[in-house]
């Protein structure tokens, strides 16, 4: 699938480097196509190593997408600068007029806060409302998850007693719905977070559906309103090296960080971590884009109400 970016966007040269179809502004408006508008809501703080993870999940279907990346104007970057924010990304007050196929918001490092003490919530929070008018299917990831379940349905998050961090083992639940189609029965997908959603509190709302779980590291997707919204708790985006280096950061910090479970050959962290949950992830993005949001969108996307 072709990708649509800025010309001059820093990570479409990584991107074509790997062989992914990376197409510009210019090649994009000369063919005849409406492609899928996915708005991505960036809240990690290495806001390029977000774009890369994020683009290359979204790279594996025919569809041509055009992303496009979104700020707060309520919360000022420490870790990416002025200029590359105001080059390739839009104020959510630039876009709230508009509306899209797809929408992503994704984790932040503000897990251990409450959600009301995040200078940004009160804009989040007009943003999730947003979503539910404007856009056609939104995936929440990791901490973004956390805050759209405790908007859209009052579940709180809950300290754990230490950080879940590394490749943890899932099952599926019902692989006859669209969005796990072609999972195998188990699988890995990495976690980095202090805190967790509830199993039984999930369980308990009839108004959401998990399609997959884990006995140690609890519930990794669900969804709501036949998939309008989708929840993953985790971050099946991460490249090979992504816990690697979080975990060697925090060492070099002095913290009390655990080394990241199921991740290095033999628990020796001078190996190369293998990439064991690609797969799944490319199936999870795919899933999401053909079945919650091609097949499902009007074509004609401004004149339609959702």
């Amino acid at each position: 699938m072709p990708i649509r970016v800025q010309n001059d966007l820093p990570v479409k040269e990584i991107l074509e480097h790997e062989n992914i179809f990376v197409m510009d502004e210019y090649r994009a408006s000369h063919q005849d196509i409406r492609p899928i508008r996915i708005g991505l809501l960036n809240l990690m703080p290495l806001k390029e190593d977000t774009e890369l993870q994020i683009l290359r999940s979204l790279s594996n279907t025919p569809l041509q997408v055009d992303v496009v990346f979104v700020r707060v104007d309520s919360h000022a970057s420490k870790n990416t600068s002025t200029s590359h924010l105001n080059k390739f990304y839009e104020s959510f007050r630039d876009i709230h007029h508009q509306k899209f196929d797809g929408f992503i918001i994704t984790g932040a490092p503000v897990e251990q806060m409450e959600f009301e003490d995040v200078d940004y919530w009160k804009e989040l929070e007009e943003i999730m409302e947003w979503t539910k008018t404007n856009v056609t299917s939104t995936l929440h990831l990791c901490w973004g998850a956390q805050a759209g379940m405790y908007y859209h349905f009052g579940i709180n998050k809950k300290l754990l007693p230490e950080k879940k961090f590394g490749l943890f083992w899932h099952q599926v639940r019902n692989r006859k719905i669209p969005l796990v189609r072609g999972f195998d029965d188990v699988f890995l997908a990495p976690h980095s977070r202090h805190t967790e959603v509830p199993l039984d509190e999930i369980e308990a709302d009839p108004r959401i559906t998990i399609l997959a779980d884990s006995k140690e590291a609890g519930v990794f997707l669900c969804m709501a309103e036949d998939g309008r919204q989708i929840f993953v708790m985790g971050h099946p985006e991460y490249d090979r090296i992504t816990l690697d280096t979080e975990y060697k950061r925090d060492l070099s910090k002095g913290l009390d960080i655990q080394m990241p479970c199921n991740y290095y050959p033999n628990n020796d962290p001078d190996q190369k971590p293998l990439l064991t949950w690609r797969a799944t992830a490319n199936n999870l993005y795919t899933n999401w884009l053909n079945y919650y949001v091609y097949q499902v969108t009007p074509y004609d996307l401004d004149g339609t109400p959702f």
